[in-house]
């Protein structure tokens, strides 16, 4: 029953604080109950369809609930549980009573474990890093330290830390350096192999120097890329839509220093005073179908953006997951000057 009681919300809880109980409990699965009885539930993808939809976190968690959830009897065994779930290829299920009350909470993890994190990752770590020379003349971007450490180091052990252990480094500037820090990738807690580019392939095109193509969706991400994204999260939402690639997107914000004025001919229609704009932008960490890598011509450029425009042409629509965790892409050098002043705040435990 604990499972049930870390987890309840009321229908005027916040997004936001909803959040928090889901993370903090180990079950990512809100029950939203009034008198006992259960109204609907909310999941880690549930609140990020709501980002995207422009939901406010302040919002009570009523605006992305799921409000027809899929329940069982309080009488179901936990074989008839677990079948049900595989069935409907979800990963908790609310046991209620004749009245719709909650006695507990079956989660498939707990039934039928199977360890999270069996995808293989790729981290691109092959680029010069022009806009931060001079600091990277003598190392890749990816092995400038913040923290005291690598940037490629965290990622690593991040990944590490959430399951996964089959790593790909695709590398090409100063790879000497990548491959004499990370070896084998055992001293980290994994399996590190090697994509050398003999020359440069791009954030897509280095994927045809895989040795085989996987079974399951791939992880892509940039090398130059602080986050603390969940992403066993990222793989469950790209499976749950069904898409052949799926894009981490991150919110950005801008405020026009200016007033801005609509016109219509010489007539002013408008002021609006330092209008602030909000954008989702591309994260740089993606999922990848194993089809989608036929797309790749072997030996040739090609950046991730212009892969999943391919995937638009052709009708194939990928799909994009908000990034609602901490995300900082180091290009410059004033974003490396913010991630070393945030990183003991946000870094400090690897497997938060």
């Amino acid at each position: 029953m604990s499972a049930v009681e870390d987890n309840l919300v009321t229908p005027e809880t916040t997004i936001l604080e909803t959040l928090k109980i889901i993370d903090t409990h180990g079950v990512p699965f809100g029950l939203v109950q009034e008198g006992g009885i259960l109204r609907g539930t909310v999941t880690d993808g549930d609140i990020r369809r709501g980002i995207l939809a422009g939901v406010p976190l302040t919002d009570p968690v009523t605006k992305v609930m799921n409000t027809s959830p899929i329940t069982a009897a309080e009488n179901t065994s936990d074989s008839e549980a677990a079948r049900l779930m595989r069935r409907a290829t979800i990963g908790h299920l609310p046991l209620v009573d004749d009245a719709g009350c909650i006695v507990d909470l079956k989660v498939l993890k707990d039934l039928d474990p199977k360890p999270d994190g069996g995808n293989a990752v790729v981290l691109m770590a092959g680029g010069q890093g022009k806009r931060l020379h001079p600091l990277t003349e003598d190392v890749p971007k990816p092995m400038l330290e913040i923290g005291g450490r690598p940037i490629l180091e965290t990622i690593i052990e991040r990944f590490v830390a959430q399951g996964f252990s089959e790593i790909y480094l695709s590398v090409n500037y100063k790879a000497k350096v990548i491959e004499s820090h990370f070896g084998n990738g055992r001293a980290f807690g994994a399996e590190i192999s090697y994509l050398r580019e003999d020359h440069a392939l791009g954030t897509g095109g280095a994927l045809s120097l895989l040795p085989k193509r996987p079974d399951a969706p791939l992880i892509v991400m940039n090398g130059d890329v602080l986050t603390k994204v969940n992403f066993n999260h990222l793989i469950k939402f790209h499976q749950n839509h069904g898409a052949p690639a799926t894009m981490g997107v991150s919110e950005y914000r801008f405020t026009v220093p200016f007033g801005v004025v609509e016109t219509e001919a010489e007539t002013l229609k408008s002021i609006a005073e330092k209008p602030e704009h909000t954008f989702f932008v591309n994260a740089g960490i993606y999922v990848i179908d194993p089809d989608v890598l036929g797309l790749i011509e072997s030996d040739s450029a090609l950046d991730m953006p212009d892969l999943f425009q391919t995937l638009l042409d052709q009708g194939r629509a990928p799909t994009v997951f908000p990034l609602r965790e901490y995300w900082m892409d180091v290009g410059q050098s004033h974003d490396l000057d913010q991630a070393n002043r945030e990183y003991g705040a946000v870094f400090t435990k690897a497997k938060d």
